[in-house]
């Protein structure tokens, strides 16, 4: 076994594999770049090396030779990548052997095999895995892919071939929009990895994304059974589960076997996932599933399979990677209960799932599940990366308790300092036909308007708010009286923008008389917790003029500076603004030009997404105030439209 290793990643990946490496008494190095100086997963390892020149991650994570020197120069002996960055590089794997180091994770050449969906989709049919119909071929015209897609059946799927994360992916319902949606999907795939190749394959009407997770030891390989990831927003996952709902022991065993052909076809070594396309229209059937892809390396999901099959997918990489043959045999493995899987994530779902920043001034998750962070309270979620703050994992006996355990685990998870997705994880988590098993990737986009919608506040939520405002929930004794009489007291407070007064009259050290909203609530004290009402106050914190109430998934209101003018506060649409600090990608507007509602005017890259910026009115661009390649803050203003005289 390895004495150190180092973890080339960040975020709750590296923490994830360096908390396995010190239960095997395997001392870890972590890297880090500008912005991660004071990060988590730095304090967490045993030493730590700063990397790169700047934040950004090919100034920093991607630079695979800093890695290696860094590795060389603190004596490691072995690389693990995380997932992400490097840890599908072949390059980087030829490297890292070439200098005698170990890669925790599957040769080059197994990586090269997989590494281009068509080539790959070659290799499944020649290995006997079945792959959905369609063109996996070299031959790149425009109108041999028409054809290629006329003679698979329409609706198809037009994929880039380098393709990830949805990038260079399009739907075609009819042969009429074929080219215009060919030509779209190849200036995006252009874009984001530099290569315009597709593939066109028949488009499943009811689909599920089921994957097969599988471990190699370069000549043998098991599968450790099977993960449903459907629940997915444009091609994202979002909830995974394991096992798959409605999965007959027959297609498990097929879909199995399937992924075991795979990873012995290619020789791999370590952990993997051979992701399916399912055909959930009729039922899960043992001929109703298709290769899609194999990503070769740890998956972000892969609590859920350690939690039915009590392995450490991390443990048995380090083991397999310093040479050991595979820990188990095949029916050495078993599944225990269920286990689900929730990304919780910096960013904005009402606005689009637009990715947030800002620092984190509250964080704690509840007993009784997995949180796997790279993040604590007084982190900053930074624009350079993936705005993960954690991964919520929930295990029970029954796919029933375990996403009750789930949905109670995102009531109680507490976050403040960032607007997150937490709401709309809980109203997956509560919702009906998920909860039966009626999962399929089309869920979220169908229910999308109940998801997102916003929360309600409540004029209890209001009080608790007023209570933390006005120092009245841990008050001394000797707080509240004057002369003998109540000591009346009024907050003026905000929920989204728009103001309200709260009054409240302190009876004594138990009892408080609020007003708000023409209702009269009483609060009072029990043992060591306040009633308001009939409710019990729930946890509330404060930092600076913010107050987070935490219920309903944490409501956030703002103590109102007086002195402070918005004066934007009509909203200017004149102005087009960065929503966050990122890199100007694409200017598309030009002093003069005509521009309608909803134009592209700027792409703005950031958090490793492409944001569209749009005309929020018809106008006339008066002038551009940024161009590509600018790195901007926050409310940076890139484009200005003339004065609507109208």
């Amino acid at each position: 076994m390895f004495d150190k290793i180092l973890i080339a990643n960040r975020g709750e990946i590296a923490c994830r594999v360096m908390e396995t490496a010190r239960s095997m008494g395997v001392k870890t190095v972590a890297v880090y770049s500008e912005a991660d100086r004071g990060a988590k997963h730095v304090a967490l390892a045993d030493e730590a090396y700063p990397i790169g020149h700047g934040p950004a991650p090919a100034d920093s994570y991607l630079l695979g030779g800093e890695i290696i020197s860094v590795a060389l120069q603190c004596g490691a002996q072995a690389i693990h990548p995380g997932y992400g960055f490097l840890s599908e590089n072949p390059g980087f794997v030829d490297d890292v052997d070439a200098a005698g180091l170990s890669f925790i994770g599957p040769s080059a050449d197994a990586i090269r095999k997989m590494g281009l969906k068509d080539a790959a989709k070659v290799l499944m049919e020649e290995a006997g895995v079945p792959v959905v119909p369609g063109y996996h071929g070299t031959n790149q015209d425009s109108e041999h892919l028409f054809g290629a897609a006329d003679g698979i059946g329409y609706p198809v799927l037009i994929k880039a071939v380098a393709g990830g994360g949805g990038k260079g992916m399009r739907l075609v319902e009819r042969a009429v929009d074929f080219m215009a949606a060919l030509e779209s999907a190849r200036s995006e795939a252009i874009t984001a990895f530099g290569n315009p190749d597709v593939l066109v394959e028949k488009y499943i009407q009811q689909p599920r994304h089921i994957e097969i997770q599988v471990f190699g030891d370069g000549t043998q390989a098991v599968h450790l059974f099977e993960r449903d990831c459907s629940l997915q927003r444009r091609h994202q996952k979002v909830i995974e589960e394991a096992p798959a709902p409605g999965m007959t022991s027959e297609m498990r065993a097929a879909m199995g076997q399937a992924g075991v052909r795979a990873a012995e076809a290619i020789g791999y070594k370590g952990a993997g996932t051979v992701e399916f396309i399912v055909d959930g229209s009729g039922g899960l059937r043992a001929d109703g599933f298709w290769f899609m892809e194999m990503n070769t390396r740890l998956q972000v999901e892969h609590p859920v399979t350690e939690a039915i099959t009590g392995v450490d997918l991390v443990e048995w990489q380090l083991r397999v990677a310093a040479g050991e043959s595979l820990p188990v045999q095949q029916e050495d493995l078993s599944i225990e209960g269920h286990a689900f899987e929730a990304r919780l994530y910096a960013e904005d779902v009402p606005k689009g799932f637009l990715p947030a920043t800002g620092m984190l001034t509250h964080l704690q998750f509840p007993d009784g599940c997995r949180a796997d962070s790279g993040v604590r309270a007084g982190d900053t979620i930074s624009p350079w990366y993936d705005p993960m703050i954690s991964k919520v994992i929930a295990h029970g006996p029954t796919r029933a308790v375990a996403l009750a355990r789930l949905g109670r685990a995102l009531e109680r998870t507490e976050v403040a300092g960032t607007v997150t997705n937490l709401s709309f994880l809980g109203g997956l988590a509560g919702h009906a036909g998920f909860a039966r098993g009626e999962v399929d990737t089309g869920l979220i986009a169908r229910d999308l308007d109940v998801l997102a919608a916003a929360p309600v506040v409540e004029p209890f939520h209001k009080v608790a708010a007023a209570m933390s405002a006005l120092d009245l929930i841990s008050a001394a004794p000797d707080i509240g009286f004057t002369l003998w009489a109540p000591l009346h007291r009024s907050v003026s407070l905000s929920w989204q923008g728009e103001g309200f007064d709260v009054d409240v009259d302190v009876a004594g050290v138990d009892r408080q008389i609020w007003q708000v909203d023409g209702e009269e609530i009483v609060a009072t004290r029990r043992g060591t917790r306040w009633v308001i009402g009939n409710r019990l106050l729930p946890d509330v914190v404060q930092f600076g003029g913010v107050i987070t109430v935490f219920d309903g998934y944490g409501l956030t209101f703002e103590v109102p500076d007086p002195l402070d003018r918005d004066a934007q506060a009509g909203g200017d649409t004149n102005v087009i603004e960065a929503p966050m600090p990122g890199l100007v990608k694409v200017v598309l507007a030009t002093a003069g030009q005509l521009v309608k509602e909803g134009d592209r005017l700027a792409v703005l890259e950031a958090m490793k997404m492409e944001h569209a910026l749009l005309a929020a009115r018809d106008g006339v661009v008066a002038e551009v105030l940024a161009a590509a390649g600018d790195q901007v803050e926050a409310g940076a203003a890139l484009v200005r439209l003339q004065e609507d005289t109208e």
